[in-house]
């Protein structure tokens, strides 16, 4: 089988966390890759969603990226009966 070569330049710290998730699931980053670009052809776009957040998911994401008002939860469950509460 014939192979293309693919290069790419990617923050090291985003290489690492990214590798660190393929490795808890079997992957290696060729098969990740190699996986993204089928789902590309398949759906015929990328396979999530891309969009601009809104003003008040901005923020909120800015504020989880420094770990400001965030909530953790032991279980799942837990989490759905907090939301349940609201």
């Amino acid at each position: 089988m014939k192979t293309a070569v693919l290069h790419t330049r990617i923050a090291p710290t985003l290489k690492t966390q990214a590798e660190t998730v393929f490795e808890k699931i079997g992957l290696s980053s060729s098969d990740a890759i190699r996986i993204f670009f089928k789902q590309v052809i398949l759906r015929k776009g990328l396979p999530f969603d891309v969009a601009i957040p809104n003003k008040e998911t901005a923020a909120t994401l800015k504020k989880s990226e420094r770990n400001m008002e965030v909530r953790t939860f032991e279980t799942p469950e837990d989490a759905f009966a907090e939301w349940n509460n609201l």
